[in-house]
């Protein structure tokens, strides 16, 4: 039976290697430069805060027009030379000595970053068996999840024995590693022709991906709690030890619930992985409303991962059948533009109320708005099944 065709095939291992290798270098980037601001060019936090800002602008910015690129030029191209550029301007950072220049450089790192990502999701898509595409793009995850972890880990590590020239080289080899593995995949190129003297709106997103894509901004609004703010809550309840373990418990909790995730997924539906991983979602952030130990900490981060980490693949998934087999690119730019939006937009608005209702009511509020999104979210489901039903009488 086609069930049988596998996933794990050298050009998708290819992409997976590639695409952790990218998010290992951001997300230790994530981590590391902030630092890098206040201890070496003597910055304040702010400006330590407009590094990452700038660097997810960039991708916003560009992300929409990703998909009209790799369809123009081929994913495969688009890919190689994304990958390329991101490993040349990593190793500009051991010659910025200057907060300006460093903010340019971040901002065009983040062009590339957009590029790069748009085009692996779109080729890991294209090259899994349609039919396991739930479970195959939850692997693919994967690839990010490990990353959450393994990117502040060697640069935090790193940190305590090298100098951050040093780091910003490895991180740079890293990526090199990175860029090698791009030219072992196969890619499935759209055939149908390109409108290459004019740019409209279909170019830019698959409007059929915008449903799904809406409610992924609801969700990494909410999720922009987590990454930007639990380091400063645990340091808040005196458990910064332990909030360096949270990120691993949360990538554990992902990997281990992702074979089954992915296969329920293709196997009963959607609905039977969405609606339990919302509902997960909410109760992690409650926890984390109520943490007063360690051990709460740790559970929140596991409640976390398997919730909001079976979340964001599905809907991905989602985005990506809503919308012809020629537009994978398209879908795949579109969800991640909605969601970079949702994260960016989280980490300031959310950081404007916490100071004014604290971290504990913060999440305890969040945990709310994670159920009325599930609302939400079955509400457009049932929208949509309607719009069906009335198409295909009027078909009939």
């Amino acid at each position: 039976m086609s069930i049988n065709r596998p996933i794990w095939t050298k050009s998708f291992i290819n992409i997976f290697v590639s695409n952790l290798f990218v998010f290992i270098v951001f997300y230790a980037l994530l981590t590391l430069l902030p630092i890098y601001v206040t201890d070496a060019l003597g910055g304040s936090e702010s400006q330590a805060g407009l590094i990452i800002t700038i660097f997810l602008l960039s991708a916003i910015i560009v992300r929409p027009f990703s998909g009209k690129l790799i369809d123009r030029f081929g994913k495969k191209k688009m890919l190689v030379a994304s990958a390329v550029f991101f490993a040349i301007t990593s190793f500009l950072y051991p010659l910025v000595d200057h907060y300006i220049a460093l903010l340019l450089l971040r901002f065009f790192h983040g062009v590339w970053f957009s590029i790069v990502t748009t085009a692996a999701g779109a080729i890991a898509a294209d090259s899994i068996p349609r039919e396991r595409r739930g479970e195959g793009l939850g692997y693919f995850a994967m690839s990010m999840n490990l990353a959450v972890v393994a990117g502040p880990f060697i640069a935090l590590t790193l940190l305590q024995f090298v100098s951050y020239v040093t780091i910003f080289l490895i991180l740079s080899a890293i990526m090199v590693v990175g860029v090698l593995c791009t030219l072992g995949i196969k890619a499935i190129e759209n055939t149908s022709p390109v409108n290459r003297s004019k740019l409209t709106f279909e170019d830019l997103f698959e409007k059929k991906s915008f449903p799904i894509a809406v409610v992924g901004l609801f969700v990494a609004f909410s999720y922009a709690s987590v990454i930007s703010f639990i380091s400063l809550y645990a340091k808040s309840l005196n458990l910064l030890d332990a909030a360096g373990f949270f990120f691993a418990v949360f990538a554990v909790a992902m990997l281990v619930s992702r074979p089954f995730t992915g296969r329920l997924f293709d196997t009963r539906g959607p609905n039977t992985v969405i609606l339990p991983a919302f509902v997960l979602f909410a109760i992690g952030l409650l926890t984390l409303s109520l943490t007063n130990v360690a051990w709460m900490l740790l559970l929140a981060g596991a409640l976390i991962g398997l919730g909001y980490g079976s979340i964001v693949p599905s809907f991905q998934t989602l985005a990506i059948q809503a919308a012809p087999e020629t537009r994978s690119a398209h879908a795949t730019a579109t969800f991640f533009t909605f969601f970079d939006t949702g994260i960016a937009t989280g980490s300031y608005v959310l950081g404007i109320m916490v100071t004014t209702m604290g971290y504990a009511n913060l999440y305890m509020s969040l945990s709310i708005f994670v159920i009325g999104i599930l609302f939400f979210y079955q509400w457009m489901q049932k929208q949509k099944s309607t719009r069906k039903q009335l198409q295909s009488q009027t078909d009939y």
